[in-house]
């Protein structure tokens, strides 16, 4: 190798765990060394057997808990949780854009690392997406979807004006062919992944969480066209009916789940579909909404739907369906995603489980398991890492003392140089 092309490689840094989390095993391993240059894993193991090259920058969280970065496949990166009900009508796609740049970078902070953004308006986050990857702002990786597609006056509608504003969602698309015609756009304008309103939800003005709202036949559509452009399919369901007939659609993961019932858990199982139930959020609506404008009509919903969902999580898990981790960041502050965790495991998961489920199976969910969601060479190097064991209080996992995005240090308060 001649010497420019020696010059020309990423200095090699080395870091020490104290503890590491092998996900993928389900196991924790101590005393461990990864050597990361540039944006990837270049090998691992322990450290009585792997050497650390000379001139190796070494970052010491030996007394620390390393874990591969945290995925939530359900945030909403452009919208802010101080901004609900009426007042976001004053909230220009501009404004929510430049709102996401901020809860990115408090979402990576947070050590969320990758998330799904299922839905924004004025594809803000796919802005959002592209100014991170081009290097402008700080924050996480993203797969997003841009307008949620729903039916007029449903959920992904905006409700909110009287008739005389003659206006409707960009997102809404009735009919089959329609909703085709509504993939092909998002697609052409940059969405990773197609957002769908099979029912009701519970922010939304008119509407009622558990009602169906996309027919079979849209929905069957939706999943045809989405899936023939290489695009998956996210479903918000609350209500069983909606549920069901979005798995039979083939929709990839269902979101919320709250009233899933015996047949929506035997298909989940049968398909594989992914569920991914947001139960942190309840308390945040129930003691914060009203401060944040929410209407009266939601957080009545809320209390309607909020434990009923905890209690659908712990049967849907106890049966064995597959999960992965998503908070719907943006109904509560941005950065807060992490204390999901302790509701995952209050209802049913171990610590190890709920970690599970916000990094290799969210990963694999992503079609990103190849590049994230465990600590493997060649993977990117995105890693965390907590002073305490977040395996005997998954608590501590609301905060998080390292951070590394792609071999970037982009907060180090735990770590020794």
């Amino acid at each position: 190798m001649s010497a420019i092309a020696l010059a020309a490689e990423p200095p090699l840094l080395a870091i020490k765990a104290g503890r590491l989390v092998d996900v993928e095993a389900g196991r924790v391993l101590t005393d461990q060394v990864l050597l990361v240059q540039g944006e990837r894993i270049k090998s691992l193991g322990a450290a009585s057997q792997v050497a650390i090259p000379a001139g190796a920058q070494v970052i010491d969280l030996s007394r620390s808990t390393v874990m591969p970065g945290l995925i939530d496949v359900h945030t909403h990166l452009t919208v802010d949780a101080r901004q609900q009900g009426y007042s976001q009508l004053g909230i220009s796609d501009t404004r929510a854009a430049l709102y996401g740049v901020r809860a990115a970078k408090l979402t990576l902070l947070a050590g969320f690392t990758t998330v799904r953004n299922v839905g924004a308006s004025g594809f803000g986050d796919v802005a959002l997406r592209d100014a991170i990857n081009d290097g402008d702002f700080i924050g996480p990786r993203m797969q997003v979807s841009a307008y949620s597609l729903g039916i007029q006056g449903g959920h992904c509608d905006d409700n909110l004006l009287p008739a005389d504003y003659k206006f409707t969602g960009r997102g809404v698309a009735d009919g089959p062919w329609a909703a085709r015609a509504k993939v092909r756009e998002m697609v052409k304008y940059g969405a990773d992944l197609i957002k769908i309103c099979a029912t009701g939800g519970v922010l939304s003005k008119g509407d009622t969480p558990g009602a169906l709202q996309y027919t079979p036949e849209e929905m069957v559509a939706i999943v045809q066209e989405a899936h023939k452009l290489g695009r998956k399919v996210a479903a918000h369901a609350h209500g069983a009916s909606g549920i069901t007939e979005a798995i039979k659609a083939g929709v990839d993961s269902v979101e919320h789940v709250s009233l899933i019932d015996d047949e929506g858990i035997k298909l989940a199982l049968a398909q594989g579909t992914y569920l991914v139930f947001d139960i942190y959020n309840d308390d945040y609506i129930l003691s914060e909404g009203e401060k944040a404008g929410m209407l009266p009509e939601s957080i009545e919903k809320e209390r309607q739907i909020g434990q009923a969902q905890r209690e659908s999580f712990a049967k849907a898990w106890k049966a064995g369906t597959t999960m992965a981790f998503g908070s719907d960041s943006g109904v509560y502050p941005h950065g807060d995603n992490g204390k999901q965790f302790a509701y995952m495991v209050k209802y049913g998961m171990t610590p190890m489980q709920a970690i599970q489920a916000a990094t290799i199976k969210a990963a694999k969910l992503m079609a990103w398991d190849d590049r994230v969601g465990s600590l493997k060479a060649g993977k990117f190097a995105d890693i965390i890492a907590v002073h305490q064991d977040p395996l005997a209080d998954v608590s501590r996992l609301t905060s998080i003392d390292f951070v590394m995005k792609g071999g970037e240090v982009v907060k180090a308060s735990s770590a020794k140089r």
